[in-house]
């Protein structure tokens, strides 16, 4: 069975990733407005954008496309159900072949590994079951944690309130969030930016103490790639074993929420091959 991959630029893998691949991209996030765009307007004092989802008919535009390529099976991962109504339009998307659409509960590069962990079982001959298993694993032990330079994007969207922003602003409090049940929740909270790399890299011993299995890691940011790469360095020092999968900038989707300055990780253990 010929498979094609499909996902929605959410993903946040760039093009010559995604060809290099041989996957299919849906586009919105990246294509009509990034990171940059949002932080710019806001700066100059613009209200937060509001973010739209490709429409069944940009899936439809794509499936067609593989099923006129070969594919006699479609593989669409999408962003978290919770996060984007693009999950709903895929599944309202028709198609002259079979499609799955599956829901990553994730977002940005927890989304992306899923799709290159897709690829790469595709392409080593694996059938769809298999491909399936592997990413439902990866979608079940993710693990993204974060942080964020200003709380003025999560005041804006209603996350917190006035009061709490400015108390919050005053004591230098950084709040640590991450997604749960495939929504932004809070996960903790630490004073200044040196407190807060700490408390990311102790709940990153702390998952990979409770996750057995090679430990993967992205490092992410939003217009901020030295604090990425400043959260690689404090991971290493801290002897942390893992395998470093790169860094990658958040794309409008979460960017909206959250804010430039924001920097994290996405970790997860790599799936293990079915017995034989």
């Amino acid at each position: 069975m010929k498979l094609a991959i499909v996902t929605d630029s959410t993903c946040d893998l760039s093009a010559p990733e995604l060809a290099a691949l041989r996957v299919a991209r849906v586009h919105r996030d990246w294509l009509e407005i990034g990171p940059q765009q949002i932080a710019e307007a806001v700066a100059a004092g613009a209200s937060l954008p509001s973010t739209s989802q490709p429409s069944p008919q940009d899936f439809e535009t794509v499936f067609a496309e593989a099923a006129a390529g070969g594919a006699e099976h479609i593989l669409c991962l999408t962003i978290s159900s919770e996060l984007s109504g693009t999950f709903q339009s895929a599944n309202l998307a028709r198609s002259s072949v079979p499609v799955t659409v599956f829901d990553s509960r994730a977002a940005s590069v927890g989304l992306g590994e899923m799709v290159k962990e897709a690829a790469r079982l595709r392409d080593a001959g694996a059938g769809l079951d298999e491909v399936m298993r592997a990413v439902e694993h990866i979608r079940d032990s993710n693990f993204l944690l974060f942080t964020v330079a200003s709380l003025e994007y999560l005041q804006k969207n209603g996350r917190i309130g006035g009061a709490q922003a400015l108390l919050g602003s005053l004591l230098n409090i950084k709040p640590l969030l991450t997604l749960e049940d495939g929504k932004v929740a809070p996960a903790g909270r630490a004073r200044g930016t040196k407190k807060a790399l700490r408390e990311l890299v102790a709940r990153t011993e702390a998952y990979a103490s409770a996750h057995p299995g090679k430990l993967r890691v992205n490092f992410l940011h939003i217009q901020d790639p030295a604090a990425a790469e400043t959260m690689r360095q404090e991971l290493r020092a801290a002897g942390v074993a893992f395998e470093d999968r790169g860094v990658y900038e958040i794309g409008a989707v979460i960017a909206a929420h959250v804010g430039p300055g924001t920097f994290g990780m996405y970790m997860h253990t790599a799936p293990q091959a079915a017995p034989a």
